[in-house]
């Protein structure tokens, strides 16, 4: 029988990483990562304004 070895999260994360840089390039990263920033801040401050972000800012100092 072969003997297997577990896998640790990073080596998971590293050939996961990899396998994707194949599939799709390297400038794929960074497009997923422009529409990542936009969509997240953007879509918050729609929807709850900019009194949103000063609430949270006043709850994360107070403890």
């Amino acid at each position: 029988m072969a003997e297997t070895t577990k896998m640790s999260r990073a080596e998971a994360g590293r050939k996961g990483g990899l396998t994707t840089k194949q599939r799709h390039g390297n400038e794929f990263f960074g497009q997923i990562g422009r529409i990542g920033g936009k969509k997240g801040g953007e879509t918050t401050k729609q929807r709850h304004g900019v009194e949103f972000y000063q609430r949270i800012g006043r709850k994360g100092g107070s403890k």
